[in-house]
């Protein structure tokens, strides 16, 4: 079948529960309360999820909203809403009410499921958004099964959908703060799915585990669907535990491995020698990372390690150091199969090798456009399909990219992106505050560490305990500020604008 003509992702799943009906598609770590899913179970636990979503009222074109952490049920819900011809609204299960309500009411989601363990707080997000709730049901070793019919064919029950209509939105910020909703289709999640099966020679003879949360990208479309749509045996950690992860490498044979930077330093602390000896792939994205942390992880591991490149907008995928040729580290790699890349200057104009400019990116995988944001779309998205990346990079005479700096403020800390101006906005709430400027400072650990400066109003007495406890009502966890500083007066431009780049470059020197 060709790509173009799936009319559903349910699709990438059937042919596995007809051709290895009891093979494993999906499992938690492993233990004493492992739960682990068929092809088959799979199936027949997506069908009952669907039919919950139909008893609901739901129609083909609505939006729900999803809310779990990174486990079987978030697929099963994935798969169910899809196969009902409903469009998913993923959400961080550590947003807050604020965050939340926010996303209800820009959707127009009409159902919020989720987890039982983040239920309560998604409950009120609903009741005071007049939106539908319902708590998913856990699944255990024993439920539902599709069966496939004389011929072995099985006749899963789905929604059909055009290669442009919407499957998913996936949330993410600009430089105003406010977040947008990428719109992701059918044409999208499989096209990425193809694109990364082709890239890293994926086969039904892998194994795959991975620690990154399924409402990311990188995650979602980039890793799991991938190997799902392989027939390969996806175990999915819902919080990341180094130490239980690196255990099931062995125990599970695993043979790929997917997360982002920070994950693979902690690994290193908690792997001896010799405990994956299946590994052929460790696969990393979502933020840099550094030569030196290749090297000891390749090193740890016996396995490549491979950095690539990506977006939300762009479903998690642009270019990817080749698993197969010559790897450069410092670089992201090459165009991925399918995508193009050039570099532009401010005028749009493309720039040869070597010289830094805005990175642009086309391919299948390239987001419809922002929900409900034609303005904001028209910024980033021209009519012949090139995407700016608000990044600067460059690429080299062989075609590798290398990315230079963040046009935009972005921070990320620990691979989750922190929007400055987000941030700021709660920071201007709190009595006393005057000024104040969000900026991202070197992180051993993390990468970056989200960095408030604040002036206080003449008379006005804060401290940083007392900033933290603010935000942290108002603010995802890895939003807070960890580091607080109180200056007189923050430096300004000629405009009044306040000059973030003076900001980090006093911290960078340590001055």
């Amino acid at each position: 079948m060709a790509a173009t003509d799936r009319t559903s992702i349910i699709d990438l799943l059937v042919p596995w529960a007809e051709t290895i009906p009891d093979s494993v598609a999906v499992r938690t770590p492993p233990g004493p309360a492992r739960v682990t899913l068929s092809h088959v179970r799979f199936l027949g636990e997506i069908g009952a999820a669907r039919d919950r979503y139909r008893a609901a009222g739901l129609a083909p074109g609505d939006r729900t909203v999803l809310i779990c952490p990174s486990c079987p049920e978030f697929l099963i819900e994935l798969f169910g809403a899809h196969a009902a011809g409903l469009a998913v609204v993923a959400v961080n299960p550590l947003s807050t009410t604020r965050e939340l309500d926010y996303i209800l009411n820009d959707s127009g989601a009409r159902l919020l499921v989720a987890h039982p363990a983040v239920a309560d707080a998604a409950k009120a997000a609903a009741a005071g958004n007049e939106v539908g709730f319902e708590a998913l049901p856990l699944v255990g070793n024993e439920g539902p099964v599709v069966k496939a019919g004389p011929d072995g064919a099985i006749g899963f029950d789905r929604a059909d959908f055009e290669w442009n209509d919407l499957a998913a939105l996936l949330y993410t910020s600009g430089t105003t703060g406010k977040p947008k909703g990428a719109m992701l289709s059918l044409g999208n999640f499989v096209s990425a799915t193809d694109i990364v099966r082709e890239m890293i020679r994926i086969s039904p003879d892998d194994r795959s585990a991975t620690g990154l949360p399924l409402f990311h990208v990188f995650g979602l479309a980039a890793m799991s669907l991938p190997a799902l749509a392989a027939g390969v045996p996806l175990t999915l950690f819902p919080r990341w535990d180094p130490q239980a992860f690196v255990s099931a490498l062995a125990e599970d044979a695993v043979t790929i491995i997917s997360g982002v930077p920070t994950m693979w330093m902690s690994v290193l602390t908690n792997a001896p020698n010799g405990q994956a000896p299946n590994l052929r792939l460790v696969s990393s994205g979502g933020a840099s990372i550094a030569g030196e942390v290749i090297r000891k992880v390749e090193s740890r591991l016996d396995a490549p390690l491979t950095e690539g490149y990506g977006l939300t907008e762009t479903s998690g995928l642009g270019t990817f150091n080749p698993l197969f040729g010559t790897r450069k580290v410092g670089s992201v790699g090459v165009t991925a199969p399918g995508f193009e890349v050039k570099i532009i200057d401010p005028a749009g104009a493309s720039l040869p090798a070597g010289e830094v400019g805005e990175v642009v990116l086309r391919g299948p995988a390239v987001m419809l456009g922002y929900w409900k944001k034609p303005e904001a779309t028209a910024e980033v998205l021209d009519a012949e399909g090139w995407f700016r990346t608000g990044d600067l990079g460059r690429l080299d005479d062989d075609g590798y990219l290398f990315i230079v700096d963040r046009i935009k403020d972005l921070i990320i800390h620990g691979g989750y992106n922190v929007y400055p101006r987000e941030v700021e906005e709660v920071l201007y709430e709190i009595p006393g505050v005057a000024q104040a400027s969000v900026v991202g400072t070197p992180d051993e650990k993390y990468g970056q560490q989200v960095t408030a400066v604040i002036a206080l109003s003449p008379g006005a007495h804060l401290d940083a305990a007392e900033v933290e406890r603010y935000t942290r009502e108002s603010l995802a966890s890895y939003k807070i500020p960890r580091i607080i500083e109180f200056v007189e007066e923050l430096p300004k431009g000629p405009s009044g604008k306040i000059l973030k780049r003076e900001i980090v470059a006093m911290y960078t020197q340590g001055t």
